[in-house]
């Protein structure tokens, strides 16, 4: 038993269910000799010991306590009330024995069961019995005389024990076993009792023998033959098998039965196949994990519903259906069952009743069903598409929304999809982006219906460089995208198309006055390459037009002048006007294109502010720092001083430290 009690059986209430069903242990508080200290713990375990439910015993003493024929725990307490618990420890109702039972108090009580129910039997104060043969339907009977003593028999057990009666045995359970006893069926008796000669016997040794490659097998399988027993010897093993409780013996059992069953023609393959199938099943109930020999109807009130549906599928039970009770209902009451257990599948449940032409009932299950992915399928294929539109955004799952969104555009025509989509803004988001990659032309629909002109613009504007080769369609295109770009109230978008349209025009003319390559520059790469081809003017000319500011002409200029290391030119460029960016620019430039003889023109025309620093760059250390102390800069003379590093440089380092000293004492 994989229980761990912390008390003895015999300071506990106890009850177990026949059928291998489970077991109920309530510690008795209430016995004279201890003191209710504590309230008592319920506990229900499986047949193997493995705890299902514990709760805190919160209501009057107990007992007696008993398990009806729906595998309800009822708890008979002092005062004739009667508690009846679900399997896992719900409360589900309660009932009275009587006034009678309530003023002479609870001496004793059984839980028994008929072909009516389930019913209760209570042995008064007044050595009076009452009870009702069901408790579904209570009608409480008085019975006038005690019934008659049984007749007993005694077996010597190791520990203290409870047993539990069985159809065909008793159960025996302790702390440490749970046993079986009954009475050896007559086939099994007949086959393993000592000499045996019954044709079952003698077949279970013949396959022994052939196992063997021992002649003995065909002795033995002669004499049953000659007997004429052969049919019955294999049907003795197959019989026996199904009696024993161990898988090897079973196996052995079926063997034989196999083996005989090769020397017989016409012996019908039911019975056989039929008991392997239910040892399966047998076998697999009585795992230790599970400990619940049980029927497949009591399998599922311990909610074990994957085995139980495995059991059934193996053993082909008809499906039975509720025609007469609403969706809604079905698919609360299965869920009741069922809950969150693990292994079951609402969508397969809701498939099962889709195929049964109960399609809101297959809709109201797959509101039970956690797995947007397994929802969504099955609604596609219920052709509720808009619903599983709904469950696919709720996922979060975009894979799972584009799916569902793709099969919409299929399933409906064009305006219905449209506006499908603008009653929901994540599907009407997400398809605009596939439409970016895949659908342009979807796009741009889904933008007119939406009167949506800041993105039509911009997507008239992506597609004048996309779309258009020639110039005059993407100028087409551009006016297209400013016109929506206004429409948007959008004046800074709609004007810098504008300014676009202009420069392709005006880059077209220059290819063709010019030649070389304009068209798809930047206005300053346009600038840019006017200067490097000698055409000062004309860059001039284009700077007015787009109204470029005068200091990034004159860097655009530098820039291209030197890189083209026309230094005559530059200088000329350097007088034309007051540079509007200084000089020291012309000194970094000069420096960069490794020209320090130019470098040195325009370092002496660096402004007071920035002459330490062009000095410093064309490598005059000794004239950056007498005008860094001319400065009284400690800044400019700590700069000087840190490119103080050659043995030249040592003087003007001791003329620095010199001129720091002094104005220390001023």
């Amino acid at each position: 038993m994989d229980w761990d009690l912390k008390e003895e059986l015999r300071d506990c209430l106890v009850a177990a269910a026949p059928y291998g069903g489970p077991i109920a242990l309530l510690r008795n508080p209430w016995r004279k000799e201890k003191a209710a200290s504590v309230r008592p713990m319920l506990e229900i375990y499986s047949a193997s010991g493995v705890p299902l439910v514990s709760l805190l015993w919160k209501s009057g003493p107990v007992v007696s306590m008993g398990w009806s024929a729906e595998e309800e725990l009822l708890c008979v307490q002092e005062d004739g009330a009667v508690l009846v618990y679900g399997l896992h420890g719900d409360f589900r109702r309660h009932f009275s024995m009587g006034n009678e039972v309530l003023q002479n108090r609870v001496l004793d009580a059984r839980i028994f069961h008929t072909e009516l129910g389930s019913g209760v039997a209570i042995l008064t104060g007044a050595h009076r019995f009452t009870l009702s043969a069901n408790v579904g339907d209570l009608k409480l009977r008085r019975m006038p005389e005690v019934p008659g003593a049984l007749t007993k028999l005694r077996f010597v057990l190791d520990e203290d024990s409870y047993l539990v009666p069985e159809l065909d045995g008793v159960r025996i359970f302790s702390r440490n076993t749970h046993e079986f006893l009954h009475e050896v069926p007559v086939t099994s008796e007949e086959i393993f009792k000592i000499a045996s000669m019954a044709p079952g016997a003698l077949l279970l040794e013949a396959q022994k023998e052939y196992e063997k490659e021992s002649q003995k097998a065909d002795e033995y399988l002669r004499e049953i033959q000659e007997l004429g027993q052969l049919t019955q010897a294999v049907q003795q093993c197959i019989e026996a098998a199904g009696h024993e409780h161990r898988p090897d013996m079973q196996k052995s059992l079926l063997r034989a039965a196999s083996f005989g069953k090769c020397f017989l023609d016409r012996f019908p393959p039911d019975s056989f196949v039929r008991m392997c199938q239910d040892l399966r099943v047998l076998n697999a109930i009585r795992d230790y994990h599970i400990g619940i020999p049980l029927t497949y109807s009591q399998l599922v009130l311990r909610r074990l519903y994957p085995l139980a549906i495995q059991i059934c599928e193996y053993l082909r039970l008809p499906e039975v259906q509720q025609k007469d009770v609403s969706d809604e209902d079905v698919a609360r009451a299965i869920n009741q069952k069922l809950g969150d257990t693990p292994g079951v599948s609402y969508s397969d449940i809701a498939a099962r009743a889709y195929g049964c032409g109960r399609t809101e009932l297959a809709i109201k299950l797959l509101e039970y069903e956690p797995r947007s992915g397994e929802q969504v399928p099955l609604l596609l294929k219920m052709k509720r598409s808009k619903l599983a539109l709904s469950k696919a955004i709720e996922s979060g799952d975009t894979d799972l929304v584009f799916t569902v969104l793709l099969h919409l555009k299929n399933e409906l025509n064009r305006g219905d999809f449209f506006m499908t989509l603008r009653n929901q803004p994540m599907a009407l988001s997400l398809y605009r982006q596939f439409c970016k990659h895949q659908e342009l032309e979807t796009l741009k629909d889904l933008y007119n219906q939406d009167d949506n002109h800041q993105e039509l613009g911009s997507f008239h504007l992506r597609a004048s460089y996309a779309a258009e080769e020639r110039i005059e369609g993407r100028v087409a295109a551009l006016q297209i995208a400013a016109d929506a770009f206004y429409k948007a109230k959008n004046e800074f978008a709609a004007k810098a198309t504008e300014d676009q349209m202009r420069l392709l025009r005006l880059q077209r003319r220059l290819e063709d006055e010019l030649g070389g390559q304009f068209l798809d520059l930047s206005l300053h790469d346009t600038v840019t390459t006017l200067i490097v081809g000698g055409h000062n003017k004309r860059a001039e000319q284009l700077s007015r037009d787009f109204r470029i500011p005068d200091k990034r002409l004159w860097w655009l200029k530098l820039t291209a002048l030197a890189d083209l290391e026309d230094w005559e030119e530059l200088e000329k460029f350097s007088k034309s006007k007051k540079s509007p960016i200084g000089y020291l620019p012309f000194v970094e430039i000069c420096m960069k294109q490794h020209n320090k003889y130019e470098a040195k023109k325009y370092a002496s025309r660096v402004g007071p502010e920035q002459k330490v620093k062009a000095l410093l760059l064309v490598g005059d250390v000794a004239q950056a720092a007498d005008v860094a102390i001319e400065h009284r800069s400690e800044a400019e003379l700590s700069l000087v001083l840190s490119h103080c590093t050659g043995a030249s440089d040592g003087a003007t380092a001791d003329k620095i430290q010199r001129a720091r000293t002094q104005a220390q004492k001023k």
